[in-house]
């Protein structure tokens, strides 16, 4: 396969590698973007959590809770200036109450009807688009209930109660003080926030990225040149610290390193007077997983310019 100039570009702004380096991992991998990203992690080049591009989407995550259930929705718009419009504001704060009474999924929450316009959240935003006049869209929502504790929220640098880029859900099960259970699923939420954990426990992690990771781990222990005896254990010793890193109950609590975030919970129960549970979580960060096209300004003059 043929390697443009485009495919390096793309691959060192995914990586931060060097050009030289993207254009043999892209040949060493023909061209298979994802591949060339794991070449270049195998080699030492790459570091796994480079990403590239920017997002297209501005707008706010918004959260509401009620009784023991939160949602977290995204609005999006197409500026930052729209996002800080009281109008855009109250339209996202809109659909998270509403959201409330669904099951939190994105249909559902599309067809419900805002109590202030008597329409569909989907007829409310086309209506909002219209008075604002700048495209916008709800994306995306998460619900989390309990039947027993709380559904603590956090919104990470909030503009405003509830509406903010980043907001976090964590379900929290347990018959103790309420009080006592808030503050842990906070501090909890906090961590997430910070960490982006990618699951409850090891278990719970997709095996399509943790054997991924385990290719990356074997290619990098046969750069050592070490018999494969020795490279499996350390194969192993890195998926174990993979697993720890990525897994929310064994990642050390950013509130306390010296406790992971699941021991920290189980200290919580003295405070609620009964055995306390995180049974789930949602992080949703404005505009994850989409990328805009990044423009050439100069280029763009100089086309410009030629007519």
């Amino acid at each position: 396969m043929s390697i443009t100039a485009a495919m390096v570009k793309e691959l060192r702004d995914k990586t931060g590698a060097g050009m030289m380096d993207c254009k043999k991992a892209l040949g060493e991998t023909d061209g298979d973007m994802e591949a060339a990203v794991d070449w270049l992690r195998a080699k030492g080049i790459a570091k796994a959590d480079k990403k590239s591009g920017r997002t297209a989407a501005e707008g706010l995550i918004a959260v509401a809770s009620e009784g023991n259930s939160a949602v977290v929705v995204e609005v999006n718009s197409e500026t930052d200036f729209v996002a800080r419009n009281d109008g855009f504001q109250e339209l996202a704060r809109s659909i998270a109450s509403v959201a409330l009474s669904t099951d939190g999924s994105a249909e559902a929450v599309s067809e419900a009807t805002v109590p202030s316009t008597g329409k569909s959240v989907t007829d409310t935003v086309k209506d909002a688009i219209a008075h604002i006049g700048e495209n916008m869209s709800f994306r995306r929502a998460a619900k989390l209930s309990v039947d027993n504790g709380v559904v603590a929220t956090y919104v990470h640098n909030a503009v405003t109660d509830g509406l903010g880029k980043l907001g976090v859900l964590v379900a929290v099960k347990s018959t103790g003080d309420t009080d006592a259970l808030a503050a842990i699923g906070r501090q909890v939420a906090m961590h997430i926030a910070a960490t982006n954990p990618l699951a409850l426990t090891s278990t719970d992690v997709d095996p399509a990225i943790a054997d991924r990771e385990r290719s990356v781990f074997i290619e990098q222990a046969r750069e050592s040149g070490k018999p494969e005896a020795i490279i499996e254990k350390m194969v192993e010793g890195r998926m174990r610290k993979f697993y720890e890193e990525v897994a929310l109950l064994s990642q050390a609590f950013v509130v306390n390193p010296d406790q992971t975030v699941g021991e920290a919970v189980e200290a919580a129960a003295a405070d609620a007077g009964a055995p306390v549970e995180i049974a789930g979580f949602v992080r949703f960060q404005l505009g994850e997983g989409i990328e805009r096209e990044e423009s050439d300004f100069a280029a763009e003059v100089a086309a410009a310019a030629k007519g």
